[in-house]
Parts: C-alpha cells; structure tokens; sequence
C-alpha cells in the first residue's frame, strides 16, 4: 500500500534522550544505578508521560527519598539537559518530506509539560501536521490503544502509515495492527528507507 502519512517518534529519534549520561557526569555511576534502583525514577518518569503533573510529580518522588532529594529535583530543573542533542539529519528527513507535501506526525511517549518546554530549544516539535502525545492521550506506546486512537484521528488506513521508533515493542506493536514500521537505529537507514518508498530522493534524504 501506498503510504500516505509517516510517524516520528522523537525521544532517540529527533533528539537525544539521555538521562543515565546526564548523571553519570554528577555522581559515579555505581550511585546513579543506585539512585535509579531505590526511587524508580525511570518508572515515575513514565507516569509523567501518561499524564501526572511534572513539577508536583517529581518533588514528591524527592520528599519521599530524602537521600536523594538534590539529584532527584535535577529531572525537573536540568530536563532539557537530559533531551539532547538534537538529531540534525532526522531534522532534515522531516522538513524535507514536509516540503514534499507528504504529512508528518509525532506519536510519542511525552509529558505534556516537557513537550510545551522543548518547543523552546527544538521548534521543529510545533511542525508536525498531528502530534500525538501520550500525556494528552493517557496512554502509552506499546499499549494497542493509542495505535488506535492515531488511527481513528488521522483516518489512514494503518497499511498507509510508515512509523518510525529507536524501540521493538513499540515497532512490534505498530506492526501488529498493519503499520508499515522502521526500526530506529540511525538517520542514515531511515534515510535510505524513505527513498526506497519513493517519498524522498537521494538529494532530499541527504
């Protein structure tokens, strides 16, 4: 089938996500995987992402690990140092498929405070033709409904979609409803997948 919108996800795709390095550069990293182990920060993250405040949400986690209350409160002051860095030929791909008329849309694990900050440093996050942030939608990848709710909205059919993310489950998932998928693994084979498809050229994926 013809594909008719290609998907983004944006953490590890069109930028950086890096929290571990970020902390690596503050504390040992023994004390880090410590630190990440005793508060589950990763999994408080992800509940940001499905929708819980960002400000309240982390100060809380820092009252209740005392221990760690500084570095913890560093997710939400420091975050955009933890979003980098910009992944400038991914940056391209979606501007240039932009100017080919072909739409493009975001669908990513986001919290909706975080994705309004990171317009700021990347305004390439207010380009997409649909932005499908799991905090807005209360849901997460790989959970099979917000494939569904991209697809109720957008009203392609899922054979005419082309998604992109640096994980399998989500991948897997995409696939699992008809999704046509590319596994993230660098600009250069998306690069190379957008051409075979015949929706850039070889000047345009550069």
């Amino acid at each position: 089938m013809t594909i008719q919108a290609v998907i983004f996800d944006i953490g590890r795709v069109l930028i950086g996500w890096d929290p571990e390095g970020f902390y690596d550069r503050l504390m040992p990293r023994a004390e880090r995987e410590r630190m990440f182990s005793e508060t589950g920060i990763d999994d408080v993250n992800l509940s940001i992402d499905r929708g819980a405040p960002f400000r309240e949400t982390i100060f809380a986690l820092a009252e209740r690990h005392p221990e760690w209350a500084d570095m913890i409160v560093k997710w939400h002051h420091n975050w955009t140092d933890m979003a980098q860095p910009v992944i400038p030929h991914s940056v391209r791909l979606l501007r240039a498929l932009k100017a080919r008329g072909v739409p493009v849309f975001a669908l990513t694990n986001f919290g909706a405070e975080t994705f309004e900050i990171a317009k700021g440093p990347y305004p390439f996050f207010a380009e997409f033709d649909r932005a499908y942030v799991s905090a807005h939608l209360g849901v997460l990848k790989p959970e099979p409904r917000i494939y569904e709710i991209v697809e109720e909205d957008c009203g392609l059919p899922p054979g005419g979609l082309l998604f992109t993310d640096d994980k399998a489950d989500n991948i897997a998932a995409a696939s699992a409803r008809g999704w046509q998928v590319h596994h993230f693994e660098g600009p250069e084979g998306f690069a190379a997948r957008l051409v075979a498809e015949g929706l850039l050229n070889e000047g345009e994926a550069a």
